[in-house]
């Protein structure tokens, strides 16, 4: 089974790094202050689905609603992760479901009391993609609903859903995750997987997964699945994400520190050797000079989590930022930004890079 589906939560302390969404709502659950309606709205793969499917089962569950399911009862068994499901939650993907017919069903299904729970639930994913129409027809039982009803709508563009439908909601905002509570994150789980990761990998890995807890452990689940018997090396993650091995970015910032014209064509040179997309180094290379200007300003910016490189690295970092000064990295962070742009698409874009 894969990592984000073995590891999904099965309840709101399970929940990471969304702390501002799950400790009010399990203030709610547990003084009974029950809505008809919620709107989890975020970017993609930061726990909005996984989130519903809690409140559910904490609404539904023998000794709710709490914000503690028992994990016993018939309810919290169907409604956990990798459980059956019960007839009384109900999941729909907008995307696949989004016109006047099938909201109409819906509408329809909805009116019928719970088979053996307390709640009709009714988790909506991709709510965006419902169309003016469809919404329309769900206007009424959502601003009026039964007792027994409860809608929770699960978006990545609140913006697009009907104003009307958005105003009688509890809107709940999920946000991606910082690279230290993803590097935790990744870290237990590697841990409990009995698995053997490098420790230069993780930056890699929270880097490449952007913030989202489901795509950094499919990812890593990646990484895992090709990993040796040495477990999963820096070379491999390297090798495997496409993305510039770290002694290339070093190479490339002692020679601007130096003024070593040969050095940077050489460093190039290395660099499509390699097999490295071009654009991709330099992409890289702009990250590196991100990490250089925070690590010059900032003193502690390795113990503050602002720079996530591992241990080893940290003073290459600082003699690197010194070296190179706060002007000549801000305007080589302008350059290779500039030029990222004039990239895309370029018919020779080592000659870009070079220039």
């Amino acid at each position: 089974m894969a990592l984000y589906r073995k590891y999904r939560p099965a309840s709101f302390a399970e929940v990471v790094g969304q702390e501002h969404v799950t400790e009010p709502l399990s203030v709610a659950l547990d003084s009974g202050r029950i809505n008809h309606a919620y709107l989890f709205s975020g970017p993609r793969g930061c726990g909005k689905t996984s989130s519903a499917r809690i409140l559910a089962r904490s609404l539904n569950c023998v000794e709710g609603p709490t914000s503690t399911p028992c994990g016993k009862c018939d309810s919290c068994i169907a409604l956990a992760p990798g459980g059956p499901g019960s007839l009384d939650v109900t999941e729909l993907d907008a995307a696949s479901h989004r016109g006047v017919d099938d909201m109409r069903e819906l509408r329809d299904r909805a009116f019928y009391a719970p088979a053996d729970s307390r709640y009709r639930v009714f988790i909506i994913d991709e709510a965006h993609m419902i169309t003016t129409e469809g919404f329309n027809t769900l206007l009424k039982i959502v601003e009026e609903p039964p007792e027994h009803l409860i809608f929770i709508f699960a978006t990545t563009e609140p913006e697009k859903l009907l104003a009307t439908i958005r105003s009688r909601t509890h809107n709940y905002p999920f946000r991606l995750l910082t690279p230290p509570d993803m590097r935790g994150l990744l870290g237990r789980i590697v841990a409990d997987e009995g698995a053997v990761v490098e420790d230069a990998v993780y930056p890699l890995v929270v880097r490449a997964g952007g913030g989202s807890p489901r795509d950094s452990l499919s990812i890593m689940d990646q990484l895992l699945a090709g990993a040796g018997p040495e477990g999963v090396t820096y070379q491999r993650a390297v090798a495997l994400l496409g993305v510039t091995d770290s002694s290339l970015l070093d190479r490339s910032a002692e020679a601007l520190a130096a003024q070593d014209q040969a050095g940077l064509f050489a460093v190039v040179d290395d660099v499509i050797n390699a097999g490295y997309d071009p654009r991709r180094f330099a992409m890289d290379l702009l990250d590196r000079f991100r990490d250089l200007l925070v690590v010059q300003a900032v003193p502690d910016a390795f113990e503050r989590g602002l720079v996530d490189v591992p241990e080893q690295e940290q003073d290459a970092l600082r003699q690197q930022a010194e070296a190179l000064g706060p002007a000549t990295l801000t305007r080589c962070a302008a350059v290779v930004n500039d030029g990222l742009s004039q990239m895309r698409g370029a018919t020779s874009p080592r000659l870009l890079l070079e220039i």
